[in-house]
């Protein structure tokens, strides 16, 4: 049976114990209904599993022993930053948990000139929380022992202007790009699973557009800072399903799948 996954914020230490996050120690103790000496396996980012079990549970509170630990590297070999628009209703959400699924490492919201979302300081900051969230209990549900970076949303011309040194790939997602991800793989080199290309790419950056696409003065910015405009095919794709099939073609040419 596979053991529930905790994330605690938090040092784990052998032989000691921990209370469990409230959300998750209500989750366990009134829908999973969780007893003493169960098992869990818990996790706090840095990048090892801890074997613990399940000490009390008072009413919604829920506290756990520590066990040993056990390195476990599920992270892809690619380290991948997702520049993604913030799209209108919780689909930045789904973005955020089905990017962090597929093995991303940092996640950098943007705002452009055709968002609808518009977020001030405080709304940006309270909604990098929430994100985190998200991706904390997405790394719960695949196995992943490190957070990917959830970055605060800011304008996307200034994280253009403040981004500019970068190794690796750097590609914008553009529904009219003449240059096809298939033709635009040529210039990645060979498969990561060739012998030949181990270590040919250790670092790409990919753009998703807004609901409208980005302004061409967006595009102009993009050139700038060194981004290559790729298209996915001829269908105009969501902004939510364009951010997925791009994470699964560059983890299929580049990483891990």
């Amino acid at each position: 049976m596979r053991l529930t996954r905790v994330y605690i914020e938090a040092t784990l230490t052998p032989g000691g114990g921990v209370e469990l996050p409230p959300d998750t120690a209500s989750h366990l103790a009134k829908v999973l209904r969780a007893r003493s000496g169960e098992e869990v396996i818990l996790f706090n980012g840095d990048g090892r599993e801890f074997y613990g079990a399940i000490e009390t549970v008072r009413g919604s509170r829920v506290s756990a022993s520590v066990g040993d630990s056990r390195p476990v590297d599920r992270e892809s070999p690619l380290a991948i930053a997702l520049v993604q628009c913030v799209p209108r209703g919780d689909r930045m959400d789904f973005i955020v948990q089905k990017a962090t699924e597929l093995g991303v490492a940092r996640i950098v919201p943007v705002l452009s000139q055709r968002s609808v979302v518009r977020l001030d300081k405080g709304q940006a900051e309270s909604k990098a929380v929430h994100w985190r969230a998200v991706a904390v209990s997405a790394c719960e549900q695949c196995g992943r022992n490190r957070l990917p970076t959830i970055e605060v949303a800011q304008p996307l011309l200034n994280y253009l202007g403040e981004s500019a040194q970068h190794t690796g790939p750097r590609l914008v997602f553009e529904p009219e790009s003449t240059l096809q991800a298939r033709a635009a793989a040529d210039g990645l080199g060979a498969p990561r699973n060739s012998d030949a290309a181990r270590a040919s790419i250790v670092a790409a950056e990919i753009a998703i557009g807004p609901e409208g696409g980005f302004a061409a003065e967006e595009l102009e910015a993009f050139r700038i800072a060194g981004f290559s405009q790729v298209g996915l095919g001829p269908r105009i794709l969501r902004t939510e399903t364009a951010a997925i099939a791009a994470l699964v073609w560059l983890q299929a040419r580049c990483g891990d799948m």
